[in-house]
């Protein structure tokens, strides 16, 4: 009987072992709970400070730079929410004398025909002698040397906000905001051609005038910070319109065909209404760039703003992913609000 009951028991036993066995341990990545993917996201702005944002792209490195004043610094980065802490230098700063010492102004970091090159406004301490220059690197590095190719011809006449437009067809054209005459009464915007990155070879042609109200706001009235789109076979040129100074500094359009004459005011069509401009917390949305995501697959445009209403001159560097109309225009929406989560850019 005693041998009957040890018999019982370990059958017991081993019953319960393999019911234990059995049954499946969750394992604690196993959460009953379905997996949540969590977006990473940002919020603007994404320098705390700062003025004429342009961004550029070369072999997956953005390359970035904005307005200081004295002197033309370069950030660079492997991704557009990492522009704020990133590595960055000082490439140059200005003479202690000559026609460019003084107010550096919106540079911009273009790579034609294998070089680097810098375009930016400069005076010799008075504005009315602001004028356009451009520096050449010394190597492929574009935290490297430059070489001053001195002043850019502007028919001798007032010119900020530099930029270059190059066609399919390999041709290249230099787009500025400049004074009519010799007396700061309006800003326009002109085109002339290049013969190379460095020299204006024709006749500065302009292609807009502040004319619709919203460009009329502040004296004197101003377009300016002209910035190239290119999509398909059509050119945009997003410019500044009304004073910067002001909550009704906005953005602009003007559009063209890549078969048109460039150099033909007649080519160019204006937007009758403003593309970008203020909200109820937004205010002074203007001077921007345009950049790719990481991967390519998203626009996305960067810009500065007042840090408040009011604040005129006191802004920062914002940015957001843009769409594409059905009709091939730009889609820039409303400025997002400081403190709104964004998505970051697809790839990042």
């Amino acid at each position: 009987m005693r041998k009957l009951h040890v018999i019982i028991i370990s059958l017991l036993l081993l019953t319960g072992c393999t019911k234990g066995a059995t049954e499946p341990i969750m394992k604690e990545s196993e959460s009953a709970v379905p997996s949540v993917k969590i977006e990473k996201t940002f919020t603007n702005p994404i320098m705390d400070n700062g003025a004429d944002p342009w961004v550029t792209s070369k072999d997956g490195t953005y390359y970035y730079t904005h307005t200081t004043g004295n002197s033309i610094r370069i950030w660079k980065s492997k991704t557009l929410t990492g522009l704020s802490d990133a590595e960055y230098k000082d490439v140059w700063f200005p003479p202690t004398s000559g026609p460019n010492t003084s107010n550096i102004w919106a540079p911009e970091l273009h790579f034609i025909a294998g070089k680097w090159y810098i375009y930016y406004a400069a005076d010799d301490g008075q504005n009315e002698n602001h004028r356009m220059f451009v520096l050449e690197s010394e190597t492929d590095d574009p935290l490297g040397t430059y070489i001053d190719k001195g002043m850019m011809d502007t028919a001798g006449r007032w010119a900020i906000d530099g930029t270059t437009l190059q066609k399919k067809d390999g041709s290249l054209y230099f787009i500025w905001s400049g004074w009519e005459g010799s007396v700061n009464v309006s800003q326009h915007l002109y085109i002339a051609p290049m013969s190379n990155p460095y020299t204006i070879n024709g006749k500065p042609v302009e292609i807009s005038r502040p004319t619709y109200d919203w460009e009329l706001n502040g004296t004197p009235t101003i377009n300016e910070g002209p910035q190239v789109l290119l999509h398909d076979d059509r050119i945009f040129v997003i410019y500044s319109a009304s004073g910067s100074w002001t909550d009704d500094y906005c953005l602009g359009m003007l559009s063209t065909q890549m078969s048109k004459d460039v150099l033909d005011p007649a080519s160019w069509k204006k937007g009758e209404k403003a593309v970008f401009s203020k909200t109820a917390d937004v205010f002074g949305p203007g001077h921007n760039s345009f950049a790719k995501s990481v991967d390519g697959k998203e626009d996305w445009i960067i810009y500065h703003a007042a840090k408040t209403q009011g604040a005129g001159w006191n802004r920062n560097v914002r940015m957001q992913k843009f769409q594409w109309h059905a009709d091939g225009t730009p889609d820039f929406g409303i400025p997002i609000a400081e403190g709104i989560p964004i998505p970051v850019p697809s790839g990042e």
